[in-house]
């Protein structure tokens, strides 16, 4: 009996203006494969399935075990994390492209640096300088940590992105992520202290009200982020903001 192969047909593009072409490749199936490890082995021996030798496809990845959120990209038209897409639960054979919200870099590889200029954006930090000692922090209780460690669990992958209708550069919507990071520094005892000025970013353009709630977001997130729950519970908040201000002035 012929042994068992897993077919992938990946889009490969050596430069963001480079022409668009997909290659074929077919490997040996093993038990457990899942498409990282299948992209592992293309890199060690780069021949098509047709038996053409080709360059190493280029694209993220670094813990492998569905943390870093590098590993993303379009499985079989979807957003998902290629390390925990197990081969044995993909249709074949399996598409593999690159995200399209996202300037491409190369192959499967994206710049997604815009998550990070949005985040920045919105000060999604905890502001506490110096190396000094600050004495205790303040008390979190349990059910405050219940609510944050969700929100805690972003990787950074940018799937609720690249699956929402409203980030695009006609928008310049900050995305599900961003505001999910605004609820949990928000909701920080010492984070607190810059939660004004990260609900006035997000009353800007770009802000919370480009959100449409199509949902999508929630469905693609690896984590199980309640993305919306803390698009609505923003949302109130920078209202409430925008009227104090108005008030002041």
């Amino acid at each position: 009996m012929a042994n068992r192969t897993v077919q992938f047909e990946i889009k490969r593009q050596a430069s963001p203006d480079g022409p668009a072409v997909w290659e074929r490749f077919e490997l040996e199936w093993r038990p457990g494969m899942n498409v990282i490890s299948a992209m592992m082995e293309i890199a060690a021996n780069p021949v098509t399935a047709d038996g053409r030798p080709t360059t190493p496809i280029t694209y993220d990845s670094n813990c492998l075990e569905e943390i870093c959120g590098s590993c993303a990209m379009r499985i079989n038209g979807k957003a998902r994390m290629a390390c925990s897409s197990l081969v044995d639960n993909l249709e074949q054979p399996i598409r593999l492209e690159p995200l399209s919200k996202f300037p491409l870099v190369r192959d499967l590889q994206v710049d997604r640096s815009v998550l990070f200029k949005n985040l920045m954006r919105v000060k999604a930090w905890v502001p506490v300088d110096g190396t000094y000692d600050l004495g205790s922090g303040p008390r979190v209780y349990p059910q405050q940590q219940e609510v944050n460690y969700p929100l805690s669990n972003c990787i950074s992958c940018t799937c609720c992105m690249e699956v929402c209708p409203q980030f695009n550069e006609q928008t310049g919507f900050v995305g599900a992520a961003t505001i999910a990071q605004v609820r949990l520094f928000n909701n920080h005892p010492t984070g607190k202290v810059l939660k004004e000025d990260r609900l006035r970013a997000l009353a800007g353009d770009g802000g919370i009200q480009e959100c449409g709630y199509a949902q999508n977001c929630v469905k693609a997130c690896p984590k199980q982020i309640p993305l919306t729950n803390a698009i609505a519970d923003v949302g109130r908040d920078v209202i409430g903001q925008k009227v104090k201000d108005w008030l002041r002035g």
